[in-house]
């Protein structure tokens, strides 16, 4: 059974959490950051060449546009987001955003490459975000990041729980809540779902974006697991608490359609993706609804979702394309 993909909390297998998929990660805020939150893509590269037009080194448009290439899923630019990141660097090397954007575009570089590749550039990104946390405390992006880091990462690059509870225990005197929910990864990665998501619940709604944006990604990764275990009315209820706090995330009513899809209950399931599709469209919402008209036997609606899907960018990730591709042949044939 294939559980419901997980954006930036990603992934429980070794380095998946440089997975970076429907929500590449992005810096801290800067100028930019509700102008890429609102997927307003083509103004944040037209406003970022204006500025280093400029000023070629101004902090908030390199971090800006490291953000936008991995927000878009740019794999033929992820070099250049390096570059960015680096030239941020070499200008601001007391920039926390610098050096956290510098670890998110290896960290994805790295991810497209293969586990080699991730290896190879693990203490990198690595030394990225913990200079990123020295140089700003409060930079919480950065600490999730590391913390993710030191979730996947293998012993030998400097990974593992001890490195991952330390840093819990000094977030915790600065950002009680933002430790909290750190807690909360160590425990889900623990299978210990029950605590996760007391303390993924428990999270205020006032809390700061990051705070937030991980409190979406823990509850999404717990209705994910519920899933895959089959403890759907578990799964579900987690999602629905999703839907409720996060109205505007199309991972609500998607985690819902999962939940009924894994139940062979693909009429309920083709409402939800549906829904999921007038919040935020996704390759992997297209996909997954191709599904469910393929087993309700629609093959009109199911070869229109399916070469929605793998128009869609960013794009469907290998193994759902190469399965889209095949049912496509086997639609049309």
């Amino acid at each position: 059974m294939t559980p419901i993909a997980i954006p930036r909390l990603r992934r429980l297998t070794l380095f998946a959490w440089l997975t970076l998929t429907s929500a590449a990660q992005c810096a801290s805020a800067h100028e930019y950051t509700s102008l890429i939150r609102a997927k307003k893509f083509v103004e944040v590269e037209r406003a970022t060449q204006i500025k280093l037009g400029a000023e070629p080194n101004n902090a908030d448009a390199l971090v800006a546009r490291v953000d936008l290439i991995l927000s878009q899923a740019q794999e033929a630019r992820y070099d250049e987001a390096v570059a960015l990141a680096e030239q941020c660097i070499a200008a601001h090397a007391q920039h926390s955003e610098c050096h956290e954007a510098l670890g998110n575009a290896l960290g994805t570089k790295a991810m497209t490459n293969g586990i080699l590749s991730a290896i190879g550039y693990a203490t990198r990104i690595r030394d990225a975000f913990k200079k990123a946390v020295a140089l700003d405390a409060n930079n919480l992006d950065a600490r999730f990041s590391l913390l993710q880091y030191y979730q996947q990462a293998p012993g030998i690059v400097g990974g593992g729980k001890d490195h991952a509870q330390e840093l819990v225990a000094q977030t915790g005197k600065l950002h009680a809540e933002a430790a909290k929910l750190m807690q909360a990864r160590l425990d889900l990665a623990d299978g210990a779902y029950a605590k996760a998501e007391a303390a993924a619940l428990a999270a205020s709604t006032l809390a700061s974006p990051s705070v937030l944006d991980n409190q979406k990604a823990l509850l999404i990764g717990l209705g994910s697991k519920y899933v895959q275990d089959k403890k759907y009315a578990d799964g579900q209820r987690v999602v629905e608490a999703l839907a409720g706090r996060f109205p505007d995330s199309e991972w609500g009513p998607y985690g819902l359609a999962r939940t009924m899809q894994e139940q062979g209950k693909a009429r309920d399931a083709v409402a939800l993706f549906e829904k999921a599709l007038t919040i935020e469209a996704g390759a992997h919402i297209h996909y997954r609804l191709a599904q469910c008209w393929q087993v309700l036997g629609d093959k009109g609606k199911a070869v229109a979702s399916y070469e929605k899907a793998l128009e869609f960018k960013p794009v469907l990730n290998k193994k759902q394309r190469s399965d889209a591709l095949d049912q496509l042949k086997s639609l049309k044939g």
